[in-house]
């Protein structure tokens, strides 16, 4: 042994460092840098340190700008440090494959764009080659509208947005859409940055909806709503445009924000609803055109972009539940009145009827209150009777109207639908298209014709007897009244209602007459105690010291031609003279 090998210097001790730094670097499954020392046919034999060489093929440098050199320092993939035969496997593919990844991780975080090539079709998209490293471009990510056809982009390298990256399984999701997409968004944002309210520009028809249709500004679209496309109603925007026809529109609205743009195309026609004031007069009557029916009414076409509303009300004086598609029709041409203007709504109402003749005018005209007509029952309610005066009117026979002697509620049991019947007109009013009859009103009114005071003695009736009393009816035409218990005699033993029977006649006294209620009230007990007033008046008095039977018999005996109304004795002669 040496003494140099005994006793190593300075230099030896940095040496063995050395190496033995150079070899903890070296590990499996790692880049390193490797010398190039010779390049023999088609390999290249590399030093990756501690006298380690090995071998890579000539081909796994093809892609590289330069072909490498004697002297050139390269990375290559360190897979085993020693094979079989003593040498280090390396791998130039494998090398640039983790340099991809680094990339690809390092522009993922960063959100960046990467370049690659669409390489291959697979189930639900295609392959994407970035550098070594593959990764998919599902199917709804290559453009922003579908594409029939993907062989013209095969091949081209382009950029793609990395929307999935998973290193351990190797996974890799790209999108060529987002990349357009925010191209686009640049583009637009250019294009609305230069855009102003008010400009007029040519475009293309590119999409038709329900709603509007899509114009085509070059580069960005804009939504051409239904309502902006003329002044006249449309019903679908395809009654204007077509897809690809050049229209000239207006910028109405721009929207930097979300980048919407609104089109009008009407704006560049005189607005036809400046002085409509002065041009439709409230009373006017003019022609127009139907143009569409609703529920609540049918609207008018007067002249091109200015239409009015007849609503339901204003379309019939007589047929009120009716749906106006009964009364008019699309595309027929009606005379109408104009009821009302409003310039700021740009609103008109429109009356159909008023130009027609009001039934209920004509009707007055014809026949002014006190005319008696005929009619059917039409229809009955709990309040009164619809008579039919025509194809198209009905007057109405109140409750209180059909009977001056029986109350409403039986009154009107006696009628039919279908009966023919007489009745009286009453009232006309005109506004509230109201016609008012009265079958009661035909006959005279008993309480007029009734020649009766109140003070008044008559003569009555037993119609009815119950337990509370007599029904009674007197005078011509005759009148009913009812005569409580406590007024059937002063006696109060006599009180009795059962004591009368029906048809019986008594006289009562009138005590109440009361034209409005049609009420009148007669009592026994008052015109009992007006008597033996008169009889004490006229044949004694309290001071005499007679007695009210003394008086009472001297007045009978005075043959007074006056009788009570409720005679409980009789004298004989009168007894014989009714046997007689």
């Amino acid at each position: 042994m040496s003494t140099e090998t005994m006793n190593p210097s300075t230099d030896d001790f940095a040496a063995m460092f050395e190496d033995s730094t150079a070899a903890s670097t070296l590990q499996e499954g790692r880049v390193v840098p490797a010398t190039v020392v010779a390049v023999n046919n088609d390999q290249l034999i590399l030093d990756v340190g501690l006298k380690v060489e090995g071998r890579v093929a000539m081909k796994e440098f093809m892609l590289e700008d330069e072909q490498p050199k004697p002297g050139d320092i390269v990375e290559v993939f360190l897979e085993r440090i020693e094979n079989l035969m003593g040498e280090a496997v390396l791998s130039r593919d494998k090398a640039r494959r983790e340099e991809s990844w680094i990339k690809l991780e390092d522009s993922y975080n960063k959100d960046e764009p990467v370049k690659g090539a669409i390489s291959g079709r697979v189930k639900g998209g295609f392959t994407v080659d970035l550098g070594g490293v593959n990764a998919f471009l599902p199917g709804s990510q290559v453009d922003i509208r579908p594409v029939r056809d993907v062989g013209p982009l095969m091949g081209e390298v382009q950029p793609f947005a990395i929307l999935k990256l998973d290193r351990a399984r190797g996974n890799i999701v790209v999108s060529r859409r987002a990349i357009l997409e925010e191209s686009r968004a640049e583009q637009r944002a250019e294009i609305v940055e230069a855009m102003n309210e008010g400009d007029v520009r040519e475009g293309v028809v590119k999409n038709i909806t329900d709603y509007g249709a899509f114009v085509d500004l070059g580069g960005i679209d804009g939504l051409l709503h239904v309502t902006d496309m003329s002044w006249k109603r449309i019903n679908h925007p395809s009654q204007v445009v077509n897809v690809g026809d050049t229209v000239k529109v207006q910028i109405i609205k721009v929207n930097e924000e979300t980048q919407r743009i609104s089109l009008g195309m009407k704006q560049l026609e005189a607005d036809p609803w400046e002085g409509i004031d002065s041009k439709y007069l409230v009373g006017t009557r003019l022609p127009g055109t139907v143009t569409n029916i609703t529920d609540y009414g049918a609207f008018v076409e007067l002249e091109d972009g200015v239409e009015g509303l007849i609503h339901v009300s204003e379309m019939s004086w007589t047929k009120k539940n009716v749906h106006p598609g009964k009364i008019v029709s699309t595309s027929q041409e009606v005379m109408v009145e104009v009821l009302d203007v409003d310039a700021e709504k740009r609103r008109i109402s429109l009356g159909l009827k008023q130009t027609q003749d009001n039934p209920w005018s004509a009707f007055l005209g014809e026949h002014p209150p006190g005319t008696e007509v005929e009619g059917e029952v039409r229809g009955i309610t709990e309040f009164g009777l619809f008579i039919g005066l025509g194809p198209e009117l009905d007057g109405m026979v109140h409750i209180n109207d059909i009977s001056w002697d029986v109350p409403g509620e039986q009154a009107i049991a006696n009628f039919n639908k279908g009966d023919h019947v007489r009745a009286k007109v009453l009232d006309v009013d005109t506004e509230k298209e109201r016609i008012s009859l009265g079958i009661k009103q035909l006959s005279g009114d008993p309480m007029s014709d009734l020649d009766v005071r109140r003070g008044d003695t008559v003569t009555c009736t037993v119609s009815e007897v119950t337990s509370g009393g007599i029904e009674v009816q007197f005078g011509d035409p005759a009148m009913t009244a009812f005569i409580r218990r406590s007024d059937l005699s002063r006696d109060r033993s006599e009180q009795r209602p059962e004591r009368f029977s029906v048809g019986d006649k008594i006289d009562a006294k009138v005590t109440q007459m009361d034209k409005a209620s049609r009420r009148v009230s007669v009592s026994i007990k008052a015109l009992e105690i007006s008597e033996e007033q008169e009889a004490v008046k006229q044949y004694g008095s309290a001071d005499s010291g007679a007695s009210l039977g003394d008086i009472l018999g001297a007045a009978l005996a005075s043959g007074d031609d006056k009788e009570t109304s409720n005679k409980v004795t009789e004298t004989p002669d009168e007894s014989e003279e009714d046997e007689k």
